[in-house]
């Protein structure tokens, strides 16, 4: 796999039968865990490459953990006790590490620091060259199969709008917001309608900033926000600190902060093997949204060789990347054989006709999801119910009532039973988003 994140060490694991395996997984940060992995450095790492990372300090789940729990190795087994719903980072990159240790998966299995330059396919056979970026040193290494696995959360879409370059205020995407203390008693402008502009507008107000103003382009988030977070039309200008916006208002902006998505980005693939869409529930080329089978202009076939793991938009996650990696490993093996290549073409097509259907229902798109990850359960024999779709349209209603306290509600563990317990401080006013701080008060 390429990526050592939550999904490409999903891939890693070759517990089952079938063939034998030899994995060898590439990872440019220095340690395994994706965007997990904090830091304070933007724009460029140590190395000149990239910064992977878009989280930021006191970043807590904004989905209860019960949707996204790993049916054989829940929170409990993890933590040893239940412990609440919307736990903060630390504690869900704890439990993702746990996992992989529960799996066997070891940080020696995956080699860190190697970032992947050039990949080319030629008569079956993948040319992957890689440079280790501590010593600059290159190689070339030959493969059967590939898995891309790097994510699609890293290379930020960055939109222009008449004025940024004469604005005389902090200017940034959210891949670089790493923290909201930076804004107290600021008037920033959040720029953007989906998840990243929801949670940081409610971090800015969390962190006392002034007034938090988040402009959308097609149609508001809809919430019933907190009296110092409003919703405007798309940003129309800028002149000096003024910003105006499509419905005639203007507003003074001391920062803005573009909440505009991320873009597909794999320099490393050929353009006849390299995905390219939004982010939406059915990618093109996928067949079950993990195999390669170029079927749209100017995309070849990989013989079914190829493979992208999470490249969805996502209701499910850690469940779902989980699903991925293991229907992947199990064609590699020859555990499952998927229809012929026509039949995959054709499926993908029915399947990429449902997204616009789903575009603007959360219900629909929930499942959707829930229907795809069952589907990939279904394929290979896996026999846990991964249906958590409840869940998801309960925690839905809980955003709708209260978009500040929907944190402070506490779901049912699907695979415990455990109801988990209240955070003794709420949401709004937990400050402490540290691993120790948090089970000590869970």
């Amino acid at each position: 796999p390429l990526g050592g994140n939550m999904v490409g060490s999903s891939g890693i694991n070759a517990e089952y039968g079938g063939l034998d395996v030899a994995v060898t997984c590439y990872e440019k940060q220095s340690k395994t865990g994706g965007l997990w992995n904090l830091t304070w450095r933007t724009g460029l790492d140590e190395f000149g490459e990239p910064v992977h990372c878009s989280q930021y300090r006191d970043l807590f789940s904004n989905g209860p953990k019960e949707c996204l729990e790993f049916p054989e190795y829940t929170f409990a087994d993890h933590f040893g006790k239940p412990i609440p719903s919307f736990p903060p980072r630390a504690v869900l990159e704890d439990y993702l590490r746990g996992y992989w240790r529960f799996h066997g998966v070891k940080e020696s299995d995956v080699l860190c620091g190697h970032c992947v330059r050039n990949v080319r396919y030629e008569e079956g056979v993948f040319s992957v060259k890689v440079e280790n970026l501590a010593t600059q040193e290159t190689t070339e290494t030959e493969f059967d199969r590939l898995i891309v696995a790097t994510g699609h959360f890293s290379t930020p879409n960055i939109p222009n709008f008449p004025g940024f370059n004469d604005f005389n205020g902090r200017l940034l995407h959210a891949h670089d917001f790493r923290n909201a203390r930076e804004f107290t008693g600021k008037k920033v402008l959040c720029i953007g309608s989906s998840y990243s502009a929801e949670d940081i507008a409610l971090q800015l107000a969390k962190f006392g900033a002034e007034h938090v103003t988040i402009s959308y382009r097609t149609q508001p988030i809809g919430f019933a926000w907190p009296e110092n977070i409003k919703e405007v039309p798309l940003l129309q200008r800028i002149e000096d600190k003024t910003c105006f916006f499509l419905d005639g208002t203007s507003e003074e902006i001391d920062a803005i902060i573009l909440c505009t998505g991320y873009r597909m980005n794999f320099p490393f693939m050929p353009s006849e093997y390299k995905l390219d869409c939004g982010n939406i529930y059915f990618p093109p080329n996928l067949y079950r949204g993990v195999q390669w089978y170029g079927g749209a202009e100017g995309t070849k076939d990989a013989d079914g060789n190829l493979f992208y793991l999470g490249m969805q938009d996502q209701f499910y996650t850690f469940t779902m990347f989980m699903m991925q990696g293991l229907w992947a490993a199990h064609v590699i093996k020859g555990l499952h054989c998927p229809p012929s290549p026509e039949e995959c073409k054709k499926q993908i097509a029915e399947c990429c006709e449902i997204q616009p259907r789903i575009a603007a229902d959360c219900n629909a798109q929930i499942k959707a999801q829930t229907d795809y990850v069952q589907g990939l359960a279904d394929d290979i024999g896996y026999k846990t119910n991964l249906d958590v779709s409840d869940l998801f349209y309960t925690w839905e209603g809980h955003k709708h009532d209260d978009i500040v306290t929907y944190r402070n509600q506490s779901f049912v563990s699907k695979y415990t039973g455990q109801v988990a317990p209240i955070h003794p401080v709420q949401w709004m006013v937990c400050f402490d988003d540290s691993l120790a701080g948090y089970l000590n008060c869970a």
